[in-house]
């Protein structure tokens, strides 16, 4: 029997608006919900990642979700959380974008379960054909103005200005609705709250042209205890695309929520049950630097958008960066690319293999080849005070750097003290 994913989502912090009916509905039979993508970049990201836990815990409810990619939306910017008009993007931007977007949905939801199998779906299907004059007529004749300047994302706008392209947004929006509605008996949208006046206007055309019933809920907006912006870090937004955000990246943004945070996050954006989640943050109180709490976050979503594999990487890369105790054997574990990616913001240098040849000193290799140190002074000053490692091992004065000492053939890693690295790749 299906479930009652609201009751599920409740516990979890996940709902804010409800719409009448909606938990009954849920509970009475299997039921088709959708949530929206907006392909604005070739890459969801972790805020993508709250609608992809709705429909997730849809479908592991019994429900049949559906994943809706905006090909025809995305043509024209939904205003919903914006101050200023968006730039639309081109026919080949946007089917690259959907295309991408399409791979990474399909890792989240089931779409070879039986009946209630994921579907993913593009609405530029049913729009591409669609003329001004028909839409204006079987759509926008439902709706009146007063209706429309109504939303809060209309309203937000007015003084700064709303182009009629974004105005019309809901209306577009509100078709998908009915549409899916219609051909995919699809009874619920769900989303996040700042959605709310796009999702009800969806309802309300469904209501007017004479359709089934419609339901909707939505989930809160991600805020951080501190202020700052979810998703967000120093270098950018974090994405679900290794290529964009390393998954070394990744399970350091995890790695470093706070401790307000981290049992918020636990209960969004993974699948562990409310007991565990409780325990782990008891164990967590009573020995908070430990931070268990946020380990076992970022090895849970590291894993859930990446794999075990990477999860291993992205630790060996941590032990790396901030254990003392990590040495050459533990650099041997990554990859060069790994390497590359982990140290790409220290400062580097690219040289010729023949440079060492069948050996050369420390001293000129830090200073003359390198140029990680000004001079041999210095070298052999750092040297003798025990400041310098190469590939994490401290090495001495007299030590000649050779063949042995390359990371998979291309790199040495230098370091002096604790903090400053210096990556040296040969060509």
């Amino acid at each position: 029997m299906p479930t009652n994913v609201v009751e599920e989502l409740r516990w979890r912090g996940m709902v804010q608006d409800v719409m009448p009916g909606t938990e009954e509905q849920l509970a009475k039979e299997m039921t088709t919900g959708y949530a929206g993508f907006d392909p604005t970049a070739d890459s969801l990201h972790v805020g993508n990642l709250i609608p992809i836990m709705m429909l997730v815990h849809l479908q592991r409810g019994g429900h049949r979700p559906i994943a809706l990619v905006g090909g025809a939306t995305g043509m024209v910017g939904d205003p919903s959380g914006k101050s200023d008009e968006r730039n639309l993007l081109d026919n080949d931007t946007l089917n690259h974008n959907i295309a991408c977007q399409k791979k990474q949905l399909e890792k989240f939801l089931d779409f070879n379960c039986g009946e209630n199998s994921a579907l993913l779906l593009n609405n530029y299907d049913w729009m591409k054909d669609y003329s001004f004059i028909e839409f204006i007529r079987d759509v926008g004749k439902h709706l009146t103005v007063n209706y429309m300047m109504a939303k809060d994302s209309v309203k937000n706008r007015i003084e700064t200005g709303i182009s009629f392209t974004e105005f019309s947004y809901q209306l577009l929006q509100g078709n998908d609705f009915y549409h899916l509605n219609q051909t995919e008996n699809c009874k619920l949208q769900v989303g996040g709250s700042d959605q709310w006046g796009n999702i009800t206007t969806g309802t309300e055309l469904i209501r007017r042209k004479g359709g089934s019933d419609a339901y909707a809920f939505t989930c809160p907006l991600m805020t951080k205890a501190d202020g700052g912006k979810f998703g967000k870090t120093e270098s950018g937004t974090v994405w679900l695309d290794r290529e964009k955000t390393s998954p070394y990246e990744f399970y350091q943004f995890w790695l470093n929520a706070s401790d307000q945070d981290a049992g918020k996050y636990m209960r969004t954006f993974t699948l562990l049950s409310k007991e565990e989640i409780e325990n782990l943050e008891k164990e967590h109180e009573a020995e908070p630097h430990l931070r268990k709490l946020q380990i076992r976050l970022a090895e849970e979503i590291t894993t859930y958008v990446h794999s075990e594999k990477d999860l291993e990487l992205a630790q060996a890369a941590s032990k790396v960066l901030f254990d003392k105790k990590a040495g050459k054997e533990d650099l041997e574990k990554l990859s060069a690319e790994d390497l590359i990616g982990i140290f790409k913001d220290v400062p580097q240098v690219t040289i010729s293999k023949s440079t060492i040849g069948s050996g050369i000193s420390v001293i000129d290799f830090l200073s003359e080849s390198t140029g990680f140190l000004k001079s041999k002074g210095e070298a052999r000053r750092e040297l003798k005070a025990n400041a310098i490692s190469v590939n994490k091992t401290k090495v001495p004065e007299d030590y000649s750097i050779s063949d042995i000492d390359l990371l998979n053939e291309k790199l040495i890693l230098l370091q002096k003290g604790k903090k400053n690295y210096f990556l040296v790749i040969f060509n």
